[in-house]
């Protein structure tokens, strides 16, 4: 006779066993397998990466091939002038390199609709450009868009000739530094400013200290300075052909047909026709450095996984 089998018992049955031993197996196996397709997938993943960083190095160190027939060459200065910015002095600067040794290329032109930005970055392609100038022996010319003012301005006084559209924006020789104060504020709100410093300037300029008279004054010098200096090379660069008034290093900016009655630009033109009339080579090459697909790629991909390192980072078990 077969013994009856208690009721909520687990059966002694080997088959039944063998049958939960494997699900256990393919379980782990199963995990396992995941685990290894990740890791996998991690690692094409990173040298994905590095293959389009070397590719894009490799693209940086080519050098761009020579336009051998005779052209204008063009340089784009557009939106901010700062560091790291499209229109920094270092892409400035290489792309006009680019243009002056090409020996196809006539005259350079740049380009500019930029409302300004930072002196010591335009100072620095102002440089470069009376530097290439002389080393190639090759005119330089500036058409200006909407707006060419403050440092925009200092890079285009560089150029031999400036031309503008009747209603550019031209002008703006000036300097500033702008800020806030919040000490009334903070006296009515009843907060009070906690600020440890290592030397009494050492806090110059915070917008929740007072500022002094001598800390006043002694960024009224230094405008002051940079200012003088940006005349210089404005005078420098427009010589006997600006018409000095007592508003033309005021800070003021007119139109482009104002610009050319007081000697700021030349005359009114487009980059066309700079590059048909004044060069007299109608094509027209871009130099301007701009970031290529692999750069963009290379951005996001890394990005993606800087923010997945740190996550990883974070949630991994740490030694105390």
């Amino acid at each position: 006779m077969t013994e009856p089998q208690t009721p909520g018992r687990a059966p002694s049955d080997p088959q039944w066993e063998r049958s939960l031993l494997e699900r256990l197996a393919f379980a782990s196996l199963k995990e396992q397998r995941a685990a290894r397709r990740w890791k996998i997938f991690t690692r094409l993943a990173w040298l994905g990466f590095f293959v389009a960083l070397a590719w894009l190095a490799l693209l940086r160190a080519a050098p761009s091939p020579s336009t051998s027939t005779a052209h204008t060459a063009m340089v784009e200065v557009k939106g901010e002038i700062a560091a790291g910015a499209d229109a920094s002095a270092e892409s400035i600067v290489s792309a006009m390199r680019s243009a002056f040794e090409d020996e196809g290329a006539r005259a350079v032109v740049l380009v500019i609709n930029s409302p300004g930005g930072s002196p010591v970055q335009a100072g620095i392609v102002n440089d470069e450009i009376l530097r290439l100038k002389a080393k190639h022996n090759k005119p330089v010319y500036a058409v200006v868009e909407e707006t060419c003012a403050s440092a925009a301005y200092y890079i285009a006084v560089g150029a031999d000739q400036i031309f503008v559209d009747k209603a550019s924006i031209v002008g703006s020789i000036g300097v500033l530094m702008d800020g806030f104060g919040f000490t009334g504020l903070m006296d009515k709100l009843g907060v009070e400013r906690r600020l440890l410093t290592a030397g009494e300037n050492k806090g110059f300029l915070d917008p929740f200290s007072p500022m002094s008279e001598a800390q006043r004054a002694q960024a009224q010098a230094m405008l002051d300075t940079i200012h003088r200096q940006f005349i210089g090379v404005v005078k420098k660069g427009r010589g006997d052909r600006l018409k000095e008034t007592p508003e033309t290093f005021s800070g003021l900016f007119w139109t482009g047909e104002q610009a050319v009655q007081m000697g700021l630009a030349d005359q009114l033109g487009s980059l066309d026709y700079v590059a048909r009339d004044v060069v007299k080579a109608e094509d027209i090459v871009d130099y301007t450095q701009r970031e290529n697909v692999a750069e963009r790629l290379a951005k996001r991909f890394g990005a993606a996984f800087g923010e997945g390192a740190v996550r990883a980072l974070r949630a991994a078990p740490a030694l105390r």
